[in-house]
């Protein structure tokens, strides 16, 4: 588990990346909200509540990647920036403002993390995060789980216990240096190189 002083260096950070994220991205960001709009006829922002540290709810920001009526339909450009995971570029502010971390264990819909038991639990003492090995491991998830005969019980059977064991890694085994390199790792990612995390 964190220090206190580990975990003030770790806002410092956030602090200092997340406002260089705010001035780099804000106009990507305006030009992919006002495009979702006008996609789906509706306010491009989706907000959803999410569990973060503590196991206290959250709301997370992304740009609107579906047309919610009778059933919720990912749009063509939705698919897009799903891939490419500019819907979550929004997060950037979430970050800005204390409630998720760069680097830090994915933030969970109500039903997984804050349902954490025993050992399993040192994932709530830190902030959600941008990214991290288990976000890295599983970037394909959606289609790994289109590609399942019961996505829920592969997620809650397979999936999710992985995660959790690479969280819990992570944490016991943190420092300001691995954070980097899960940074480091993350570009690389996006660059093209995708390299299974270790």
């Amino acid at each position: 588990m964190l220090s206190i002083k580990q975990k003030r260096i770790k806002r410092c950070v956030d602090l200092l990346l997340s406002s260089i994220g705010i001035v780099i991205f804000t106009v990507p960001i305006f030009i992919l909200v006002i495009i979702s709009t006008i996609v789906h006829q509706e306010f491009g922002v989706f907000f959803q509540k999410r569990v973060g540290k503590n196991a206290k709810v959250f709301t997370i920001y992304k740009i609107k990647s579906m047309i919610f009526k009778k059933e919720p339909l990912i749009t063509s450009f939705g698919n897009f920036i799903r891939k490419t995971k500019l819907d979550e570029l929004l997060q950037v502010f979430n970050v800005f403002f204390g409630q998720m971390s760069i680097v830090g264990p994915r933030p969970d819909i109500l039903g997984y993390a804050d349902k954490l038991k025993g050992e399993d639990k040192i994932i709530l003492s830190v902030k959600p995060g941008l990214t991290s090995l288990a976000a890295l491991k599983f970037a394909n998830e959606e289609l790994l789980l289109k590609s399942q005969n019961n996505p829920l019980v592969y997620n809650d059977l397979v999936l999710w216990p992985q995660k959790v064991a690479l969280n819990k890694q992570y944490i016991t085994n943190w420092s300001l240096f691995n954070d980097f390199k899960v940074i480091g790792k993350t570009i690389l990612f996006f660059l093209g190189f995708n390299q299974t995390p270790h």
